[in-house]
């Protein structure tokens, strides 16, 4: 999750970009650079790596001038390397940008920018920005980026300060949090108020389509077509720690909440419903090399294992390609069926976790294809793999994974639709009813978080129990898993998922009076044989929460508590289950008194066997 800092003021703009970097490290970031103008020349200095890398390039000569802008990047677009870390200029080196977010149209606007004659030095997205200003500087630096801007489809915060107009701070934003810091005689700019927070309170929080002229008396607002907008000042009450959590008592529920964006930068600039396509840039497989395949292997631990768990069911759907999933950890060691007419298929959220790398490795030894999902660009996953596919969530602080989980989840079903689509799998209807379903996602987690209050009392009120179910069949059964996992790490309540038909083959000994059992009820053509199910729980006394489609009356009669998500596409359910499923296990941890950001025994990255 990339970090932005600005200054504009009296002061020495450099040691403020730099202090303001490290406060926004939480967020984490592979590069970090800044931009200063002084009165005769502007400055860059960027560097692959941690701030201290760049603190040791400087020297501990910062450079002079009273107006800078700072970035700390978390690679999408291009490798972690001091050309690919922002700021990034223009040909005259006169326009200076700094950028969170993805530019969905980047390759289109960089080759119409070529053959106008402007050379690009990175790989990122970011560059082709500033070099539009620079066509379209016309002596007015806010109107050049307001007219660039509007050539851009995606998400972005921008910060722009040029050689061309010293005193100038530009900032635009689209679908990613940029603010303005309010000062006497300085003002700032940030993409989270922690950045700023030693220095102001007060802000401006800028809305989408919003942008802002600052100089170091003066903020002025208006939306891209440069109608002026009245803003009210923000009184930031929280302290540094909160604020860094965004005013979120935990980074876990910070994570949970930031799943609707998470989801929608995953699918940015890849899924085209009415073109009927799906762009995936790093994966080259042909539809010659598909027809070969004799099985997919899906390989992941914990979390990721559970997101491989949906993919076989919706890979298998929509190719028609066997597809088998298996712990990392024990992959290796069962002499697996692994050569030239498999691929298999990778997932890991850091692309460092151990078992999973050394599965990768085996398989590559063994002739397989291997294709990576992981949310790190640079990772070892992602350099070892033939294939990669990114999943653009920012970096998760929490040891539980939640919006790792469902940006998995949705590049696995972008993954499939590519596949079906290249395979003839799947037909034209079918893949535009799925892909606009997809693109609903962020919205409709968005209503589920809106009404998190319901799930919370629900979670407290079982608190107190030391043993809990999860039931489900097909994708129902897989979703459970994972929000069993969740609810036992950081709740510490025994918790285990189990397919609902299993029931009666054993686990039905443990169902005793007042059990909470969490029954997963969204899959239409198996909603009977699961109602079944229930009524068995039921009938020995168990206390049942159900999880089921909006719309869905008749489940009322045989459960004691119902949880609604949205309707969807029923290939997309689990994306929308899993956040009641998250934020349950998180109020339920709280609840109980856990330390929820850091369950006891655990890690983040598990970088050993």
């Amino acid at each position: 999750m990339c970090g932005i800092v600005g200054y504009v003021g009296d002061r020495e703009a450099a040691p403020i970009l730099i202090d303001g970097l490290k406060r926004l490290e939480y967020r984490g970031y592979d590069s970090a650079g800044i931009a200063v103008y002084n009165s005769s020349s502007m400055t860059v200095i960027k560097s692959e790596g941690k701030i201290k890398v760049l603190e040791d390039k400087l020297g501990g000569a910062y450079p002079e001038g009273h107006i800078g802008i700072g970035h700390t990047r978390w690679a999408t677009h291009g490798r972690p390397s001091d050309v690919n870390a922002h700021p990034h200029s223009d040909c005259s080196k006169d326009f200076i940008v700094v950028h969170n977010g993805i530019i969905e149209n980047f390759q289109e606007l960089k080759e119409w920018l070529e053959s106008e004659g402007h050379h690009f030095e990175s790989e990122t997205d970011t560059e082709v920005v500033p070099h539009l200003i620079e066509h379209f500087y016309k002596g007015d630096l806010f109107e050049a980026v307001r007219l660039a801007v509007q050539k851009l489809e995606g998400s972005f915060a921008i910060g722009v300060i040029s050689s061309r107009e010293p005193d100038t701070l530009v900032v635009a934003r689209q679908s990613s949090p940029l603010i303005v810091g309010l000062g006497k005689g300085e003002n700032y700019i940030a993409s989270d108020i922690p950045a700023i927070l030693q220095h102001t309170r007060q802000v401006y929080i800028l809305k989408d389509g919003e942008m802002a002229k600052i100089t170091k008396n003066e903020v002025k607002i208006t939306d891209f077509e440069g109608n002026p907008v009245s803003k009210e000042i923000f009184q930031v009450k929280w302290d540094a720690v909160a604020a860094e959590k965004g005013g979120y008592p935990h980074f876990m529920l910070k994570e949970i909440h930031e799943q609707p964006k998470a989801l929608r930068d995953t699918m940015t600039g890849r899924l085209y419903p009415e073109k009927g396509e799906v762009k995936l840039d790093d994966i080259r497989i042909t539809k010659e090399e598909l027809e070969r395949l004799r099985k997919i292997f899906i390989v992941a631990c914990g979390t990721a294992y559970h997101a491989g768990v949906v993919g076989k069911y919706v890979i298998e759907k929509l190719t028609r390609i066997p597809v088998e999933v298996d712990l990392a950890s024990e992959f290796r060691y069962r002499n697996p069926m692994v050569g030239e007419d498999t691929l298999v298929i990778i997932i890991s959220q850091s692309g460092e976790t151990a078992d999973t790398l050394a599965a990768l490795r085996e398989s590559k030894e063994l002739g397989a294809r291997v294709l990576a999902i992981t949310n790190v660009v640079g990772s070892s996953v992602s350099r070892e793999a033939d294939d990669v596919l990114y999943t653009w969530a920012g970096p998760e602080i929490a040891v539980a994974s939640t919006k790792a989980y469902s940006t998995q989840l949705v590049a696995l079903n972008l993954m499939a639709l590519h596949f079906g689509k290249l395979l003839g799998t799947i037909s034209d209807e079918e893949f535009k009813e799925m892909a606009l379903a997809m693109k609903k996602l962020p919205e409709q987690v968005k209503a589920i978080l809106d009404a998190e209050g319901e799930i919370k009392t629900m979670a407290e009120r079982y608190a107190d129990r030391e043993h809990l179910f999860y039931i489900g069949r097909g994708l129902d059964y897989a979703v459970a898993m994972e929000g069993a996992l969740k609810l036992k790490e950081i709740s510490y309540i025994h918790a285990e998922a189990y397919a609902a038909g299993e029931l009666k083959h054993g686990t039905l000994a443990l169902i005793t009076e007042g059990v909470p059992v969490i029954s997963l009820v969204t899959q239409d053509h198996l909603y009977e044989k699961t109602l079944s199910n229930i009524k068995e729980v039921k009938a020995r006394d168990a206390a049942v929460i159900a999880l089921a489609n909006e719309g869905d009356e008749e489940i009322k009669k045989s459960v004691d508590h119902v949880i609604y998500i949205p309707r969807t596409h029923q290939m997309l359910t689990p994306v929308l289950a899993v956040v009641p499923l998250q934020l349950f296990a998180y109020y339920a941890a709280v609840a109980r008194g856990c330390d929820v950001d850091k369950p006891r025994n655990l890690a983040k990255s598990v970088t050993v066997e």
